[in-house]
């Protein structure tokens, strides 16, 4: 008898349907599974055996074939389990095939016949909605991240046998209840707040501006000065995530396997600097998302820059520009989200002390120059705030008073990008980081006292095209945090002083 059961696969994040066919004849007992099925679906024979003798059934005698269509796309993972399951009981008349609810299924089976979790669960059911599908069996371990997902209706099952007995109708089990998005939480920061860095007020403005557009941020500087402090104090003032891109977030981390419940807050990913290339952008057998897509909507802080390697260093320039990645391997090509905001630190030669106010350099020039050289131009360009972090004094240090907290900092963060996503919100974009040349020319005028500067500036300096229009763009974080409509003449020269590698160290 030949049984057919709805499943879902997963392709980058997009998901696509699979039908696994289960056709069961007289005759020499065998188990073939074909539809280009990687080892973890070919494994599933002896999982699906245990877990259907130790759910009371009887594993048939027989030749199965097993064929998860369309037979010309990868299917990977153990998310096939219980569809076969269900498919190979229907086909044995163990359960009436013809009782059978419509459902999509998805679940692996432990050998004790439990449903475990899967990953990539929220995207699949996702792209299975857009596609009209409406109802889903899933693992009750996957409830938190599905709970958010409109327009389907979910029932969780934790045990083959309830998933039989409720697809036959024989018991019946309360829809997954659908949870309306609020971002109110308020997230304990306090180890990492503003109001604990003392002095470093010049740098702590810089971080401000950079969170509040979704700017590119180096911090230069000695060791010890607070760049690795600064950094990490960077989720105490990040604005609300949006329901959208929560949920863009939640489906590269369900895929990764990192999902726990539900994502609120921004990620923060510092991958070491010893991580290669493939961890960074994404890639292995399965074509995963890397530390920048799993950094997507949040921040990406890598510290000591030139330590990371020359060539892992240089796959970020593609993402910075377009927000995208694309992994390629043998078989398959991904395209993963990486729309992050880097942080990065660095030292500004060997000893560290190259420019400090309050240490001697003992590095040549030679020294420093091959140091800086670490790090390629195009890469830096992309950067669009660099500032200089040095030591602060015994008498800062020694201060009582605490500075401006987190919260303060935050919402003044968050009224700017409400401002940006008013401004940019109708063509897709959330902050004047992802402003095109046309927003730019949009939204980033200039009157004559600014335009002078910075073409005065852009001579001196021997800028780029790219840095002329990221200066603009800081600018208009700058005045949206004013609450300004226009961009003056102390915008663009607050801007231009987050030129540091341009204006002082020359690389």
């Amino acid at each position: 008898m030949l049984a057919l059961i709805k499943s879902f696969g997963l392709k980058g994040l997009e998901g696509f349907p699979v039908q696994a066919e289960i056709d069961m004849h007289s005759g020499v007992p065998t188990y073939d599974i074909v539809g280009l099925a990687d080892t973890a679906v070919k494994e599933s024979k002896e999982r699906v055996r245990s877990a259907m003798k130790n759910s009371g059934f009887q594993y048939p005698v027989a030749a199965v074939v097993v064929n998860l269509a369309p037979a010309d796309i990868k299917k990977e993972g153990s998310i096939y389990d219980l569809p076969i399951a269900i498919g190979m009981l229907a086909a044995s008349k163990q359960v009436a095939y013809q009782t059978l609810r419509q459902a999509v299924i998805l679940g692996e089976l432990s050998l004790n016949g439990e449903v475990r979790k899967v990953n990539g669960l929220l995207p699949m059911i996702i792209s299975a909605v857009q596609q009209g599908e409406k109802t889903f069996v899933i693992p009750k371990s996957n409830m938190a991240e599905a709970s958010f997902v409109e327009g389907a209706t979910i029932y969780c099952v934790e045990t083959l046998r309830q998933a039989v007995e409720f697809l036959t109708n024989q018991t019946e089990i309360e829809p997954l209840a659908i949870r309306s998005w609020k971002n109110d939480l308020q997230f304990n920061h306090s180890d990492n707040d503003f109001k604990y860095i003392k002095g470093q007020f010049a740098a702590k403005r810089a971080m401000e501006v950079a969170v509040a557009g979704g700017h590119n941020i180096l911090m230069i500087g000695p060791p010890g000065a607070g760049k690795t402090m600064l950094a990490r104090a960077v989720p105490s003032i990040m604005p609300n995530m949006t329901f959208d891109e929560a949920l863009e977030v939640a489906k590269i981390h369900s895929i990764s396997g990192q999902l726990d419940g539900f994502i609120y807050e921004r990620p923060f990913r510092t991958p070491h600097h010893s991580s290669t290339m493939v961890a960074l952008t994404g890639g292995g057998n399965k074509a995963r998302p890397g530390e920048i897509s799993l950094a997507h909507n949040g921040v990406l802080f890598l510290d000591e820059l030139p330590e990371y390697s020359r060539q892992t260093l240089e796959t970020l320039r593609q993402p910075l520009e377009d927000g995208v990645i694309t992994v390629s391997r043998n078989a398959i090509s991904v395209t993963y989200p990486a729309d992050f905001m880097l942080i990065a630190s660095m030292n500004p030669c060997p000893c560290g002390n190259y420019g400090s106010a309050t240490a001697e350099c003992k590095c040549t020039a030679s020294q420093i120059h091959r140091y800086l050289n670490k790090l390629s131009g195009p890469l830096l360009d992309r950067i669009d705030i660099h500032i200089e972090v040095d030591n602060v004094s015994y008498e800062q240090l020694q201060g009582d008073d605490l500075a401006e907290p987190s919260s303060a900092v935050r919402e003044r963060v968050n009224r700017a990008r409400d401002i940006q996503l008013q401004r940019l919100g109708a063509s897709g974009k959330r902050c004047n980081a992802q402003m095109t040349p046309a927003d730019i020319k949009k939204y980033c005028k200039l009157d004559r006292q600014s335009a002078a500067l910075l073409r005065e500036s852009f001579d001196k300096l021997n800028l780029t095209a790219r840095a002329y229009n990221r200066i603009l763009k800081v600018a208009r974080t700058i005045a949206d945090l004013d609450g300004s409509q226009e961009i003056t003449f102390k915008h663009i020269a607050e801007s231009l002083q987050y030129r540091t590698l341009d204006r002082k160290y020359r690389v």
